[in-house]
């Protein structure tokens, strides 16, 4: 049964930047690990282990609903949206592709990949008609994409070669991103590149960063984009957490050419980036397993805001309002700038 904690508040380990942050408060407590987070209609949407889906109300806690996706206990690690539904696939093979109505939560397997090397680790909507969804590669080591057109969701065709033991990281459902004109995807492990899909001529370009790399365990985690120049990629080693060396880089020039930033001066293995809304890349927040971090100068500095451990993804609410999930717990933190 889930334990309900509604306005908890949990003042751990925080740091600099202290006296700007107003509240942190758990509002949801459950056996779950969630790596994935969708906002709609004043609330959190979350999937997450034992095949859990579900949401809590941000103006209202206490008003919350969870599902089970599926008898089996799948790990959601991937979670999307369009107008009328919810899209969640599970890791691990056979991956279940199911669509949930937003309505009233009924949902369906509308696509499912049996190969057995299939492992999703992340879904994303460029509209509201056209969606992709990302695996490890098969044992051609082609890249390969699930595409959402025209209602069906077919294999996309594409000519990308992965290098050997490059692949990616189901860790917060953010190494895939677009804007207006790309589809960005980032990969890790032996290599850690960026894959920049034109979305108007279907051709895919590769570039490669210098993000830590060369070890399974090493690569970029999740990425984030303003417009189409700016970017930032952030990652590191799990198997390190303390690590920060080579695990936050940035672009200007549409995902080209890469530099590191904050080498040795950041709070280690990041799971999570997301760039403050409105700050056109200025202000963005990170989160790992063991920290949150914030950057007000596009990524070149970096002070941890939080030392709380177990969060693995966030969302903005609002400009002073992010909403954290992780190991058993969603919570909310108010900022003051």
């Amino acid at each position: 049964m889930k334990k309900i904690l509604p306005f908890l508040l949990t003042f751990l380990g925080i740091y600099t930047f202290s006296q700007k942050i107003e509240s942190f408060e758990t509002i949801l407590n459950d056996k779950i690990n969630i790596r994935a987070l969708e906002l709609y209609d004043n609330k959190v949407w979350y999937s997450g282990t034992d095949s859990k889906f579900g949401y809590v109300d941000l103006k209202n806690p206490q008003q919350q609903k969870q599902v089970r996706l599926s008898d089996k206990k799948l790990q959601f690690r991937t979670l999307a949206q369009d107008k009328k539904s919810f899209y969640a696939i599970n890791i691990e093979s056979p991956a279940y592709f199911f669509k949930i109505d937003k309505r009233d939560l009924t949902f369906k397997v509308v696509f499912s990949d049996t190969a057995k090397t299939a492992f999703y680790d992340a879904l994303h909507f460029v509209d509201d008609q056209y969606a992709f969804a990302f695996s490890d590669a098969a044992k051609d080591d082609k890249l390969k994409l699930a595409e959402l057109k025209n209602g069906k969701w077919e294999t996309n065709k594409n000519n990308i070669i992965l290098k050997t033991g490059e692949a990616a990281f189901a860790a917060s459902n953010t190494n895939m991103v677009s804007t207006k004109k790309y589809l960005w995807i980032a990969t890790g492990g032996k290599a850690s590149r960026i894959l920049r899909l034109n979305l108007k001529t279907a051709d895919f370009e590769v570039f490669d960063t210098p993000i830590i790399q060369g070890e399974s365990s090493q690569g970029i985690y999740s990425i984030d984009f303003h417009e189409d120049k700016f970017g930032i990629a952030v990652g590191g080693d799990y198997t390190k957490q303390d690590a920060n060396v080579n695990n936050i880089a940035t672009t200007r020039d549409d995902g080209k050419t890469w530099q590191i930033q904050a080498s040795g001066k950041n709070a280690g293995y990041t799971t999570y980036v997301k760039i403050k809304p409105g700050s056109r890349g200025k202000e963005i927040i990170s989160v790992g397993d063991q920290h949150i971090s914030y950057s007000s100068d596009f990524g070149k500095t970096w002070k941890k805001i939080s030392n709380e451990r177990g969060f693995f993804v966030c969302k903005w609410v609002d400009g002073n309002t992010v909403v954290f999930a992780g190991k058993d717990k969603i919570s909310v933190m108010k900022l003051k700038f």
